[in-house]
């Protein structure tokens, strides 16, 4: 996979490329996990989406017989570009919420013996080993061979001619294994959380996404999704 900017430089804009990434008519599926660690540390407001996630959450991490410290699938739930975004912005956007939600997550990993690594934020060779993962969000895409000439136009003009298309589309079709297109956020852990941005708003590192598939057509989409959410162009590649 390589690494592609998705644009958003201050908490506001990722915000926005969070929510974009699953609201554009290339998205095929979506798998976007989160832990019931971050739902139960965010304090709750007058106009609550994270409601039901949150209930969940503290609901389960109560249950005997859970332990939050492990890696028991039941941690996870499935939520929306939405929710996920909602947390960010509790535990990014400067002010007392960010501090409450800062001070809950720390309480948490702290009673479970959970240490918070000292490696940067959204460092690709930590991933591996980052425990507890508290945010996993994938998009695959429409596959080449099955855009429509209607709907998706634009994504097909993109190739350089119809017969680059038309290659691209073979090529997908007779690739084994089969090669999907997709396009993922980092994982977010405990340090992406507490320390991926700071007191002034500001991501520590411009927000990147994981993309996988044809060039030219995860490009286009990229594209896309920074135009809707009304970020700054910067280099396509990291």
């Amino acid at each position: 996979m390589i690494a592609v900017s998705l644009g958003a430089a201050r908490v506001d804009e990722a915000l926005r490329v969070v929510r974009a990434l699953g609201a554009h008519r290339y998205v095929a599926g979506r798998l976007v996990l989160g832990h019931a660690l971050a739902f139960a540390c965010v304090p709750e407001t007058a106009d609550d989406l994270l409601g039901e996630s949150r209930r969940w959450a503290r609901e389960l991490l109560a249950t005997p017989g859970i332990d939050a410290a492990s890696r028991d699938e039941r941690l996870w739930r499935r939520c929306s570009e939405a929710e996920l975004a909602a947390v960010l912005d509790a535990f990014w956007t400067p002010g007392p919420r960010r501090y409450a939600a800062h001070r809950t997550l720390r309480d948490h990993l702290l009673r479970l013996d959970l240490p918070v690594p000292d490696h940067a934020p959204f460092d690709e060779a930590a991933e591996d080993a980052m425990h507890p993962l508290l945010f996993d969000a994938g998009w695959e895409l429409v596959t080449l061979g099955a855009l429509d000439p209607g709907r998706h136009r634009g994504a097909m003009d993109a190739f350089e001619s119809a017969l680059a298309f038309e290659s691209a589309v073979f090529e997908e079709a007779t690739a084994i294994p089969p090669r999907p297109h997709l396009v993922e956020l980092p994982a977010l852990g405990p340090v992406e959380l507490l320390r991926g941005a700071d007191d002034e708003g500001r991501l520590v590192e411009p927000l990147v996404a994981w993309a996988d598939g044809h060039q030219t057509y995860v490009d286009y989409v990229v594209r896309g999704v920074r135009r809707a959410a009304k970020v700054t162009e910067r280099n396509d590649k990291i």
